[in-house]
């Protein structure tokens, strides 16, 4: 049992079921167990404080454990309100004795209290999935700024309101944008993505994908893994787009590409799915327009992406059908239906991305951390990424785990691709 932290989860009598996910988790993150196996021996993050805000599943409950390894004081807090992994928290606290501060479920405010939670045991660096910390230490936490080496942040959502934040001059820390490493986003953003919102609408719903006309909002790696996941189960499948390029891609990929109010009549649209980053992509006027039982989910990071707030204004009476699936009767009479009330479908419903992939995406996470304090003083207040070569070692340590090998460069072909003087003969 956890002795003498503080912590607030919903049942520490649930960590024994918490520790077997974790345990199963680890098996299939042979990355970042080969990345903790090292940092037990070396201790780069000795003295350090490392204040996670991220989502509490047994995935990341393996990245805090290899911190841990890697002598950090690790403390943590869920980056949603429903995607903490009510067991993974239990388990942290009572096995692993890190503080936690993460319930399924929790209220805004009970979330912005554990955000204060963390932030009190004065971090020296921060890990975000969409800048929350990071915000709270430039608006109501100022005073712990100076303690900072630097914040690595997760998500597209997160990037985004940072490079703001670096362009008007207002972030005071530097930042790695580990979302922006391949090994990351190439994998995560769009398999893991696109297998665990499927994984989220189907355990909602139990709804046949095979012959429905599936929208997808937003056609970044995200919306590329969600739209080709869709078509695998039959669906017929729409893209709505607002980059010309992105939806010529699309269109090339074989889907079928419309503004998103001609989505909403083509062919009586069943679900529609939101992966844009970006706020009232599903606007009250559009839902007025669609069929009766159209489902609606969100997949981007926030609950911002379907307009919930101006349902709630106009509806004529809800009722929750089954977990994480809210009916809502429109004043026209026709119903729709709202996944995970609007927040992010894949873990609010489902389980996230699978361990494989956010072995990744956590084992550059971990590399993150060694990275402030190898450069600690070094770095601007600005987005940073990850060096090519550390991608690069995550890409090799993946394809020995999968036992795949590949071929390497000849003197001569290193030479060839380094020279301007060979050529045609």
């Amino acid at each position: 049992m956890a002795k003498d932290i503080s912590y607030d989860i919903k049942d520490i009598k649930l960590a024994e079921e918490g520790k077997l996910k974790i345990e199963w988790a680890s098996r299939q993150m042979q990355v970042l167990e080969t990345i903790k196996k090292r940092f037990t021996k070396e201790k780069p993050l000795k003295d350090l404080t490392i204040a996670a805000c991220l989502h509490i599943t047994s995935e990341t409950a393996n990245l805090l454990i290899a911190l841990q390894a890697g002598g950090a004081k690790v403390v943590a807090c869920a980056s949603n309100p429903l995607s903490t992994q009510d067991s993974v928290a239990a388990s942290l606290v009572k096995h692993n004795n890190i503080p936690t501060f993460a319930i399924k479920g929790e209220d805004n405010k009970t979330y912005f209290k554990h955000l204060n939670k963390v932030l009190d045991f004065k971090p020296d660096i921060t890990m975000d999935d969409g800048a929350d910390l990071i915000h709270m230490l430039h608006t109501s936490r100022k005073e712990l700024l100076k303690n900072i080496i630097g914040s690595s942040e997760e998500t597209t959502t997160g990037v985004i309101r940072l490079k703001a934040m670096e362009k008007e001059g207002a972030l005071r820390v530097p930042v790695l944008a580990v979302n922006d490493s391949d090994t990351k986003h190439l994998f995560d953003n769009r398999y893991g993505t696109g297998q665990s919102t499927i994984d989220g609408v189907i355990r909602a719903t139990n709804v046949l994908l095979a012959g429905k006309k599936f929208v997808v909002c937003g056609y970044g790696w995200c919306g590329r893994g969600l739209a080709a996941r869709a078509r695998g189960m039959g669906a017929d499948v729409i893209v709505t787009e607002i980059d010309p390029v992105k939806a010529l891609e699309a269109a090339m990929d074989g889907f079928i590409v419309k503004s998103l109010e001609k989505a909403v009549e083509y062919g009586l649209t069943d679900i529609i799915v939101t992966v844009t980053g970006n706020k009232h992509v599903i606007t009250v006027e559009l839902m007025k327009k669609m069929k009766d039982g159209t489902i609606l989910a969100n997949s981007g990071h926030f609950d911002v992406e379907i307009d919930i707030e101006g349902l709630e204004k106009i509806k004529k009476s809800k009722r929750r059908i089954r977990p994480f699936l809210d009916e809502y009767v429109m004043p026209n009479g026709k119903k729709i239906y709202i996944l995970g009330e609007g927040r992010l479908i894949n873990l609010a419903a489902a389980e996230g991305h699978p361990a494989e992939v956010m072995d990744m995406s956590f084992a550059n996470q971990a590399l993150a951390a060694e990275f402030f304090v190898k450069r600690k003083g070094k770095l601007t207040n600005s987005v940073h990424i990850l060096p090519k070569e550390l991608d690069q070692q995550v890409a090799t340590l993946k394809l020995k785990a999968m036992n795949i090998e590949i071929d390497t460069l000849t003197k001569a072909q290193k030479t060839y691709l380094s020279s301007w003087t060979e050529g045609t003969k």
